[in-house]
């Protein structure tokens, strides 16, 4: 698959995921580019600015199986993997898979279950698989999570640790509609007369894996793997940082970066690239010192800084 007709599905699938998600193409678009790098995507923000529509009408457009779990105090691994169950006509064990087996998975308030639940599904995003009764069961391809975590309510929560956080490959956050925005939903919902919207199917999962395949051939010149690298680096010397981004983080800003390239329809990558994959693939991944984050100082805000300081090469 070529990049234009890459740029060509991504615009297709955006603008058709826009009927229901109003106002926010940067956030529909940065979902799409960590699906075609196969990234899983951590929302952190408040209830009720569409996460779970926005999560819904991307499987739709993409033509992906969706399941939606609510974390819970009570949920148990099993819930999310499946079990063996006694099928008492034949009276042998049958797996009864459970809702981590499909594309996309949205892991609604992933902070509410027990650290055992979410180490089950953290287990299933890094290997791609679930263990059951000692054998190995392979996940749908493609297979991604988006986790939403609601950043006011920690009563009755268990945070994820850092090191667990850092196996997402984006934090994003929707954020509230403007007044125009808002208006427009309010008009948009009145004129369908029902609360769910009819998103088409644009693609089908053959063709989410050749984009996937596409974004491996995007072209980064070494100059800007340098950069990319330069500003991971200077997130770990940084005098309000406690801990750094690691490797890990430098590799997701290219990986996402060659998405966003190829979402543009281009088979190269550009520094604007880097500059938009840098907080969202980074933010998450460094830990700053208690001073700082007291006086409202906010990792975002530290990689904004580090992308002014960072001079940006000159590539052909």
């Amino acid at each position: 698959m070529k990049p234009d007709e890459v740029g060509r599905m991504s615009a297709a699938v955006v603008a058709e995921v826009e009927k229901a998600v109003i106002g926010k193409r940067r956030v529909i678009e940065m979902v799409l580019a960590s699906i075609v790098c196969g990234g899983h995507v951590l929302f952190e923000d408040y209830p009720g600015l569409a996460k779970t529509m926005l999560a819904k009408s991307v499987s739709g457009a993409l033509g992906c199986s969706f399941r939606r779990i609510q974390f819970t105090s009570d949920l148990m691994p099993a819930d999310i993997t499946g079990t063996f169950v006694l099928n008492r006509s034949t009276g042998g064990f049958e797996l009864r898979k459970g809702p981590i087996f499909t594309n996309i998975l949205l892991a609604d308030e992933i902070n509410r279950a027990p650290p055992k639940t979410q180490s089950a599904l953290l287990e299933a995003m890094q290997e791609r698989q679930t263990t059951l009764e000692g054998e190995s069961h392979p996940l749908p391809a493609p297979f991604v999570v988006l986790a939403t975590q609601n950043p006011i309510e920690y009563e009755g929560t268990y945070p994820l640790p850092e090191a667990q956080i850092d196996r997402f490959f984006v934090r994003l956050s929707v954020g509230y509609p403007d007044k125009a925005q808002e208006v427009e939903i309010l008009k948009r919902r009145r004129e369908r007369k029902k609360d769910d919207v009819d998103i088409a199917k644009v693609l089908d999962t053959t063709k989410v894996l050749e984009m996937q395949r596409a974004v491996e051939d995007v072209h980064m010149d070494p100059g800007l793997g340098d950069y990319a690298v330069e500003i991971v680096r200077r997130t770990r010397a940084h005098g309000q940082v406690e801990v750094g981004a690691s490797p890990r983080g430098s590799l997701a800003v290219m990986r996402l970066s060659s998405a966003l390239a190829a979402l543009a329809g281009r088979d190269f990558v550009i520094p604007d690239d880097i500059k938009a994959a840098a907080v969202p693939a980074l933010a998450h991944r460094v830990i700053l010192k208690p001073d700082p984050w007291i006086k409202g100082v906010r990792p975002e805000t530290v990689i904004g800084n580090v992308l002014d300081e960072v001079p940006v090469p000159k590539v052909k």
